[in-house]
């Protein structure tokens, strides 16, 4: 009984400790810290916890909405976390894009240190300034206007495969969820890329659990992105998911012992690219295939999502789209990367609005003082804030993109608002070019600075192909009934749940489901598509 005793007695004690200790921290947090002064949520400024919650729903982004249009411009987001949101060119808050992500001295924030393999950060993850501008260099050949041409002929394959699934199921009049397939495409595609392998997702299933796998291995950097402390837990869920992990890596080994098995110059992919004299380091060159399987695959799926989702919703933007298309091309296979799909500008206006509505990282890019302040004792500002060391700074992407300082009716799917204004007869730059250029400032879709996305060319050529081809063949519109809802906003009070609002889910990138669509084959032109690789890529089903 004594020792039982003793035991509670030191349980006891145990807890007044933690409890001091925590009541302690509030304390310091609220009254002592350093950006005590800076409004924000009460729960925000004591806990990671408060931006950790809504990261568990997926719904980060409309809170920090509501967060920016409650406290202004600037709050607090977390203990060390400020948000920013705002680039008036008729003001010094214009600097903010230049003060945070233009800033030698400024790298990526500590919450990137749970990004991908610790022990080696791949690009998205490296914090190192230097570290950063030698793999950006090398990566960034992988994804030149020189190497994507090399890869087209692979993308094509790809593309014309979901053709064809799309052609198999407009005959059989089934109703086709597009996040499935534009996700399966993307992958494909990625895979080529990074490991010139044929993962075949579009038609078998063997492979299928890799994007799965990584759907959930991104929901849970994204936890630990925005609640730090939960990456303790990270060793205990990789236990309990042994299972997939065992199988992911497998499949991964599977992968990379198929292509080193054969010359480097074999296909014109990641590894034929970056390996060699000054190249990426046998440690690190998978970890940063893998990262471009990971994101490429799921920018390119939500760009294409959200295009047929609002065009579904406007029938004069769809029959505008599929105007321009059907007149400027005398084929489908006419359709390819170069100055004719150039000259399509709606459909670059209808892929830059989707983007600015349903972003593909919708999440904020935090940064910090990399170096101590500089021998004259200049310190870290940001639009006039002097930031104290160890504090994060961003930029909202979702948030500024929903900004109606910048965007007319900014939940509201306008391609318009992107076709160059024309200039006055003196040839200066109208009041709607001055509007256009801000626009372009705000669309910050593909992140800011040296430290911006190197896959947008890949992302753009991949994204219009694909739209350009589907109107080409097919005319389609929204499942009829319940099954048409997929998707939509469920038309509750606040602007982005109303039905013709697509739904995404802020997981570091973009989760979403929908829109279900059908498509109707264009008279005799799905004849192009029926040929002996239709006919495989049938064979599954």
């Amino acid at each position: 009984m004594e020792s039982v005793g003793a035991a509670l007695t030191y349980l006891k004690y145990a807890l007044y400790f933690l409890a001091s200790w925590i009541l302690c921290h509030i304390i310091y947090r609220l009254f002592l810290h350093p950006l005590r002064n800076y409004p924000g949520p009460l729960l925000a400024k004591i806990t990671y916890g408060y931006g950790g919650l809504y990261a568990m729903k997926g719904l980060h982004h409309v809170n920090t909405y509501k967060n920016f249009q409650k406290y202004g411009r600037v709050y607090r987001e977390a203990p060390n976390r400020l948000l920013f949101n705002s680039l008036r060119s008729d003001s010094a808050t214009a600097r903010q894009f230049l003060d945070i992500y233009f800033n030698p001295n400024i790298t990526k924030g500590r919450s990137y240190r749970h990004g991908g393999n610790p022990g080696e950060p791949n690009l998205f993850a490296v914090r190192d300034n230097a570290e950063h501008r030698r793999k950006r260099k090398i990566i960034g050949k992988v994804v030149s206007d020189r190497s994507l041409q090399a890869f087209r002929p692979m993308m094509s394959d790809q593309i014309e495969i979901f053709l064809q699934q799309l052609l198999r199921s407009s005959f059989q009049g089934e109703v086709v969820n597009m996040t499935v397939i534009c996700n399966r495409l993307g992958i494909d595609v990625v895979g080529q890329l990074a490991f010139g392998c044929a993962l075949k997702t579009q038609t078998e299933a063997t492979n299928r659990f890799i994007s799965d796998t990584m759907f959930s291995s991104i929901y849970l950097n994204n936890l630990f992105y925005t609640w730090p402390s939960l990456a303790a837990l990270a060793p205990a869920l990789r236990w309990l998911a042994k299972k997939k992990v065992d199988m992911f890596s497998q499949a991964i080994g599977k992968m990379i012992a198929e292509r080193t098995s054969q010359p480097p110059g074999a296909k014109p992919d990641f590894y034929s690219m970056v390996t060699g004299d000054g190249g990426l380091d046998q440690s690190e060159l998978w970890g940063e295939a893998l990262f471009f399987v990971s994101a490429g695959g799921s920018t390119v799926a939500t760009a294409i999502c959200g295009a047929l989702f609002h065009l579904s919703c406007h029938p004069d933007m769809y029959d505008r789209l599929a105007t321009e298309i059907r007149e400027t091309f005398s084929s489908g296979d006419a359709i390819q990367p170069g100055p004719i799909l150039a000259s399509c500008t709606y459909l670059r206006a209808v892929i830059d609005e989707s983007l600015r509505m349903t972003p593909p990282a919708p999440s904020p890019l935090w940064r910090e003082l990399e170096v101590p302040p500089s021998p004259t004792g200049k310190p870290f500002v940001v639009d006039g804030h002097v930031i104290p060391p160890g504090t994060e700074v961003g930029v909202h992407l979702w948030a500024i993109m929903h900004d109606a300082e910048y965007f007319d009716d900014p939940f509201a799917f306008k391609p318009d608002r992107w076709l160059l204004p024309q200039e006055d007869e003196a040839g200066k730059p109208t009041e709607a070019q001055k509007t256009r250029a801000q626009l372009r400032r705000a669309h910050v879709v593909f992140g800011l600075g040296d430290r911006n996305c190197a896959g947008k060319s890949m992302a753009y050529m991949e994204a219009s192909l694909t739209i350009a081809k589907v109107f080409w063949y097919f005319d389609f519109n929204r499942a009829p009934g319940k099954a048409g809802e997929l998707g939509c906003g469920r038309g509750g009070k606040d602007p982005w749940d109303a039905p013709d609002q697509f739904q995404i889910f802020d997981i570091l990138g973009a989760d979403h489901d929908g829109p279900n669509l059908v498509f109707k084959p264009r008279g005799e032109l799905w004849r192009d598509l029926e040929h002996d690789n239709a006919k495989s890529a049938w064979s599954y089903y």
